[in-house]
């Protein structure tokens, strides 16, 4: 929600070509994160390292990029129920940052990520604030005080 303000609430001020754009520069992010990722296999494998240890590098981005693209898309769809899990999953995420891209990027293409959960929450907290607002009697400081018996 960085990159969109309050325009997600009503969907005004270039709020679809903004949703575009960061689709592309996620997309474009993941290519070039791609890109690092080659040279440093070839780096690899320049250095004679063994097939083992390529196999190993090739399966911990995958199943890193995996993991995180899943735990990316459903921190879009709902809180996390426990926090500190979640932190303890930021390496994780980081190694497999490739998949957090593009679960960004591919949920840019229905909504701002994101998007759904915050008007949710906004919604149930303009609903909490009309309840509270409509229970109130008016201004207490206008009520007329009591007298004092004489």
């Amino acid at each position: 929600m960085r990159f969109f303000g309050t325009t997600w609430v009503d969907h005004t001020g270039h709020y679809g070509l903004r949703r575009a754009g960061l689709a592309a520069g996620a997309l474009a992010a993941a290519v070039a994160a791609c890109l690092v990722l080659r040279f440093a296999f070839q780096g690899l494998r320049i250095a004679n390292t063994g097939g083992i240890v390529n196999g190993l590098v090739i399966v911990m981005f995958a199943v890193c990029s995996a993991l995180a693209c899943r735990k990316t898309w459903e921190g879009f769809q709902r809180r996390p129920d426990d926090p500190a899990r979640e932190d303890s999953l930021r390496s994780l995420k980081a190694i497999g940052f490739i998949g957090s891209l593009l679960a960004y990027g591919a949920r840019c293409l229905t909504e701002a990520p994101g998007e759904k959960l915050h008007r949710a929450e906004y919604e149930a907290a303009l609903a909490r604030y009309e309840k509270r607002r409509g229970s109130r009697t008016g201004n207490p400081a206008a009520r007329k005080k009591p007298k004092r018996g004489k």
